[in-house]
């Protein structure tokens, strides 16, 4: 199913919202049964691979998806959104993991013990995400600008791939900052085992080739499943289940079960308890942070992408999500399971895949229950080659080259802060990244001219603008720091008190790229509660880029004057082209003129010229110069100019 209206024989055609309550359990239990199964398609292996990315037992992402799925399908209202272990939080936990390991020394169980330290950072990481939820602290998330979590992904993107090539490779224990391993690729492609480098290969072969299939039939199959469908046939070709060395190219290579998935086969067995002495450590809370802060914004930042793709426009409440995620996160660190979040990818699969109500989630998790308790042994035959794959295409869509291009289309200066993220987070770590990349756009709005006193606080006045209608007119600056007190004061005279708003921003010296997102999406909240939202008084204010979310700074606008002069003869045609071209006004002159040649000449003044006159954008101005070279110049003596101007009320011309 596509993000466009649902199709006749769906339910809305009779106007039926589907609801995740008991009725809609039985209502819709075939489409959601369906998606259900599909999912657990794409999430067993991703659920594997993302748990040993993070240096927790494989099962351990089976444990969060389970519980995740049966708990918060119970508490959340997010309807489409399937809850598990994220590649998002990979860098996190293995952080967290590689940190505790090294306190604890030559410790024989460090292993263990580090991994035991972990839940408990997860599970104290749950009980602060319960108190954001019960306290309805969501609006937490609406802090960092757009740039910022944009490059924070990316890093993580580039963190991945930088650790799992070398298992596609089959080059085992490799460790290093995420820059030394990227460095270290090259000796790996030289030390590859080959067999094992082949399932990688072909396995991102599949990944990478899968959206180039132009039959939808076939496209709708995961190709997560159809990489587990290859890759588990080659390992038992290339007998990964028993120890032995072959030749290649006059080279011995080792093969044997450290190539595959280790599970074990008694589910309780498995199971792993939190170690909260490590709660007394100061390094702990710094990990217990990150979990509570990035997981939740990423959940969020999640669900609110799904909501804007949900066919039926429902609204997830944030705070009651949040709290579910914090219950499961508890819950699965209790039993040896990683943190989870709203995860995009497969909750964007569960949309295409006709899922109605939150129990598609539920579904997911019971099937994925039933497998590893039913046939634990055919997790063990899927090669890690294979997952890591899986994990270097998910960390390649996180840093696609395309997310630069957006946030450069957005603002040059947008750039610099996604940029400064990135490169802070692999230099350093994740929280301190993030803070560079928060301090980068604070001197770039300061630089831009924000009055430090409205970094933070919006200054604010409403006043009344007609029958339920208030214009709040905005001081100082709009921008990502001070945008949480600003939404909150829209949101309570608007959507609390049923009114329609005018957002005056004609006294802000600046409107930043993520207020002007948020106010975008807040105008959609507006229309979905049948009231309105108008954005004005940016008249006066420059884009930095062309975006429709670039940041407004207040300044003339830069635009370009082009001046014609012509015989009389070609008024109606150069008039007519010049609006066809994009000139949506323009000013005429009759006028006396002599050129350069008729001075020479002595001859008198030609009294039947006109001069027009427009102010366009500089692409507009480039075509309608195009125009005349070509099609006016070569038969007419016509006299054009073009001088940058900057005007008042650009959207007037």
């Amino acid at each position: 199913m596509s993000n466009s209206s649902p199709s006749s024989d769906s339910p809305s055609a009779d106007n039926i919202v589907p609801r995740g309550d008991a009725k809609g359990f039985t209502q819709f239990m075939k489409q959601d049964l369906l998606s259900g199964f599909l999912v657990f398609l794409i999430a067993l292996p991703l659920c594997l691979g993302i748990s040993l990315a993070s240096g927790f037992p494989a099962i351990a992402g089976i444990f969060t998806a389970i519980v995740g799925a049966i708990v918060t399908s119970l508490i959340s209202n997010s309807e489409l959104t399937i809850k598990g272990p994220a590649a998002g939080l990979i860098v996190i936990v293995l952080g967290a993991i590689t940190d505790f390991k090294a306190t604890l020394g030559d410790d024989p169980e460090a292993a263990t013990r580090a991994y035991q330290m972990a839940l408990a950072v997860g599970f104290t990481a749950g009980i602060i995400q319960i108190a954001f939820g019960a306290f309805r602290l969501g609006f937490l998330g609406e802090f960092f600008p757009s740039s910022t979590v944009h490059g924070m992904l990316a890093a993580i993107g580039v963190i991945i791939m930088s650790k799992q090539i070398h298992v596609v490779l089959g080059v085992m224990g490799i460790k290093g900052e995420p820059l030394e391993l990227l460095a270290r690729v090259p000796q790996s492609i030289l030390d590859m085992n080959p067999e094992i480098a082949l399932i990688g290969a072909i396995s991102l072969g599949i990944l990478f080739g899968w959206p180039l299939i132009k039959n939808k039939g076939i496209r709708r199959i995961p190709p997560q499943l159809v990489v587990i469908l290859v890759a588990i046939p080659l390992g038992r070709w290339f007998d990964l289940e028993h120890e032995h060395v072959y030749t290649f190219a006059h080279h011995n290579y080792p093969l044997g079960e450290n190539f595959l998935v280790n599970v074990p086969k008694n589910l309780f067995a498995a199971m792993a308890h939190p170690d909260f002495s490590v709660l007394t450590q100061f390094a702990a809370w710094k990990w217990i942070a990150l979990f509570a802060l990035i997981g939740s914004l990423e959940s969020l930042l999640s669900a609110k992408a799904i909501d804007l793709l949900d066919p039926w426009k429902r609204k997830t409440d944030f705070n009651r999500d949040v709290l579910a995620v914090g219950i499961a996160n508890t819950l699965a660190s209790s039993i040896g399971g990683l943190p989870m979040i709203s995860e995009i990818v497969r909750s964007k699969a569960n949309i295409d895949n006709g899922a109605r109500t939150r129990f598609a989630d539920l579904w997911h998790g019971l099937f994925l229950l039933a497998f590893v308790a039913l046939v634990p042994g055919l997790i063990h035959q899927i090669p890690l080659a294979a997952l890591a794959a899986m994990l270097v295409y998910t960390g390649f869509r996180l840093a696609h080259p395309r997310e630069f291009l957006h946030v450069y289309h957005v603002g040059k200066e947008q750039l610099l802060i996604f940029v400064c993220t990135l490169v802070g987070v692999l230099a350093t770590d994740l929280l301190i990244g993030i803070g560079i990349g928060i301090a980068v756009k604070f001197v770039v709005h300061l630089i831009n001219g924000v009055p430090i006193r409205s970094l933070f606080k919006p200054y604010l006045d409403v006043e009344e603008a007609g029958d339920q209608t208030y214009r709040v007119r905005a001081y100082g600056s709009a921008i990502f720091s001070n945008w949480i007190g600003f939404k909150r004061q829209l949101e309570d005279i608007g959507l609390a008190q049923r009114n329609n708003l005018i957002v005056d921003l004609s006294d802000t010296k600046l409107v930043d790229s993520s207020v002007m997102e948020k106010l975008h999406e807040l105008q959609r909240d507006f229309e979905q509660e049948g009231l309105s939202l108008a954005i004005s008084g940016l008249d006066m204010h420059r884009q930095l880029s062309e975006h429709e979310f670039a940041t407004r700074k207040r300044a003339l606008k830069a635009l370009r004057r082009l001046t014609v002069v012509a015989d009389a003869e070609l008024q109606d045609r150069l008039v007519n082209d010049f609006v066809r071209l994009g000139a949506s006004g323009y000013t005429l002159i009759p006028c006396l003129g002599a050129g350069r040649r008729l001075l020479a000449s002595g001859g008198e003044p030609n009294s039947s010229l006109v001069r027009i006159e427009v102010v366009v954008t500089r692409p507009v101005s480039d075509s309608l110069l195009d125009y005349l070279r070509h099609d006016i110049l070569k038969e007419h003596h016509v006299t054009a100019c073009v001088e940058t101007v900057d005007v008042v009320n650009p959207d007037h011309f």
